[in-house]
């Protein structure tokens, strides 16, 4: 039994004193898994990392890009390493409700009917091309996702602990589909785009898909119990922000709201980013010093996730829009000119 994904305790870290950062090796069975899902994945080192960061906050991921780049893989992965229940739902466009959260069967010999659960009823839960769901599968999964709970028939039924939820979306496909509500993407924790690999790491996957095929897969490490991922978690919330670094998100968050003095940004923002944008990239920036082997987080950390934490909880206006500017190219733009202290 795992008892903790550290092997040491994380200490404080007062805003004065300097502190060791821990090597990588100290993070235990969670840096093994973070190996192991790289190790089975080319070129997707961000990615992995964007998943245990999800892992260790308790968020949910939405993973873009064409077909073919392993997302489902990377989540298959993930779930090979952990003792936690798993299930991928498929989502078309005829998909109900009840194919999610489960339905109420009537048992003639009971003479009563009785709840069966449905595929959310997992710690982790893959729903793959998650745009092709109607709405009212949307709305379904959005209260699993914020509240942790299923309601069916009028019974609310809570959803297991830990609880995470990986959505997939194909960036180059949009027929017949449903574009994800701001409400429900703001849900995410991060909105992950995957790009094509090059030819180096093209010719790596295929070597490393000849190795599977010859039945030469790497072992595996033990599977990390529940209990050990909870107990993380509890190390990441102790992750120290010094109060220099907190001032930067705010203002980072800020610069969302007030971006009339930044060149290439002012006027462009029709809604800003909500208090959820700062407790995200602040849990993240936690979770990402950790996996570095470090108590405590630095502007890096803020930085390099702002722009999957940000950017979707940013929207453009029409106008932007019709000139091809994203909320990514918007959070950029904001990271350049908005600086640490």
């Amino acid at each position: 039994m795992i008892d903790s994904l550290a092997e040491t305790p994380v200490p404080h870290r007062s805003q004065a004193a300097p502190a060791e950062a821990r090597s990588p090796a100290e993070s235990g069975p969670l840096a093994r898994l973070q190996a192991t899902v790289e190790a089975g994945l080319i070129g997707r080192t961000r990615l992995v990392e964007r998943l245990m960061i999800a892992l260790l906050t308790g968020g949910h991921l939405l993973v873009e890009g064409p077909p073919g780049l392993a997302k489902t893989r990377a989540v298959k992965l993930l779930s090979s390493g952990l003792e936690a229940s798993f299930s991928r739902i498929q989502c078309t466009p005829d998909l109900m409700p009840a194919d999610l959260t489960g339905t109420q069967v009537f048992r003639p010999e009971a003479g009563r009917f009785e709840f069966v659960a449905g595929p959310l009823f997992h710690s982790l839960v893959l729903v793959d091309e998650i745009n092709r769901a109607p709405p009212k599968v949307q709305s379904a999964l959005l209260e699993a996702m914020a509240e942790a709970q299923v309601t069916a028939g009028g019974v609310t039924y809570p959803l297991p602990s830990p609880f995470m939820v990986v959505a997939t979306q194909n960036s180059i496909e949009h027929e017949g589909t449903f574009p994800l509500p701001e409400a429900q993407l703001d849900r995410f924790l991060m909105h992950v785009l995957v790009e094509l690999p090059d030819a180096r790491s093209e010719l790596e996957i295929l070597d490393l898909v000849e190795r599977e095929d010859a039945g030469e897969s790497p072992a595996r490490p033990d599977p990390i119990s529940t209990g050990a991922i909870l107990n993380a978690r509890r190390e990441v919330a102790a992750i120290h922000l010094a109060p220099a670094l907190k001032d930067y998100i705010v203002r980072l968050v800020m610069a969302t709201r007030e971006a009339e003095a930044i060149p290439g940004v002012s006027g462009r923002i029709e809604h800003a980013v909500s208090p959820r944008g700062t407790l995200a990239l602040a849990a993240a920036a936690r979770a990402r010093a950790f996996l570095a082997g470090r108590d405590y987080a630095v502007p890096e950390d803020v930085s390099e996730l702002a722009p999957d934490i940000l950017a979707h909880r940013v929207i453009p206006t029409w106008r932007a829009s019709a000139e091809g500017v994203t909320g990514r190219a918007l959070v950029q733009s904001l990271i350049e000119h908005v600086e640490p202290l």
